[in-house]
């Protein structure tokens, strides 16, 4: 059972979310709350598993809760919801923990997946998210780098790992398309976890956003 707060401001939004989960036995939305600070007073009393977070709340905004999250709720897995396909958004929530970035037009599929996808601990992005984070991977922009930080190398395997997390493949997607096992796939990723200097699969995503590693 994946045990779901909604928190967004708005209501028939919520209840629309509401209304298409109760119909999953595999879900249950345990609470919803329609403002940042009232996340926090719900997790006093209430065991979550996944929330799913509106970027744009009052009291406290999404970005923040996000990042209040990971700090005191490491084990909460957070899914974005948002209006906006920006860049600026996606990366910030993904910074401070998110693990997935969908937006509110999805259908109810969608949905479900993104919700067991990002449970599992995997990320999970909307189609239009994903293009646009691989064309911001892919913009020929020179990014000025600090002197004290040089950004590890990584092997072409690893590069070619990386490619296929950013795009959503499951790990054994990844060992199928590259041919290789599912030790292998798991080895690559803890090698680049600890090289880029990130704590999961949301991490490598954001460093490969940050330090352009797939152009």
């Amino acid at each position: 059972m994946i045990r779901v707060l909604i928190a967004d401001d708005h209501t028939m939004f919520v209840d629309g979310i509401e209304s298409i989960l109760i119909q999953e036995q595999q879900i249950k939305v345990i609470a919803k709350c329609f403002d940042g600070k009232s996340v926090f007073d719900i997790l006093k009393t209430k065991e979550i598993d996944v929330i799913l977070l509106d970027i744009n709340l009052p009291e406290m905004n999404g970005i923040e809760v996000a990042k209040k999250l990971t700090k005191d709720f490491p084990k909460i897995k957070i899914l974005a919801l948002s209006m906006f396909n920006e860049e600026s958004y996606v990366t910030e929530i993904l910074r401070n923990g998110a693990l997935g970035y969908i937006l509110k037009n999805t259908g109810r599929t969608e949905l479900i997946k993104a919700i067991e996808t990002v449970y599992s601990g995997e990320t999970y992005f909307s189609k239009d998210v994903t293009e646009t984070i691989m064309g911001s991977l892919m913009k020929k922009t020179t990014v000025k780098k600090s002197a004290s930080f040089l950004v590890p190398k990584i092997s072409r395997r690893e590069k070619e790992v990386l490619i296929l997390i950013v795009k959503e493949h499951t790990t054994q997607e990844i060992a199928d398309m590259l041919f290789i096992s599912l030790k292998t796939v798991e080895s690559h990723r803890s090698s680049l976890i600890s090289k880029l200097n990130v704590r999961n699969t949301a991490g490598l995503v954001r460093a490969a956003i940050e330090h352009r590693l797939l152009d």
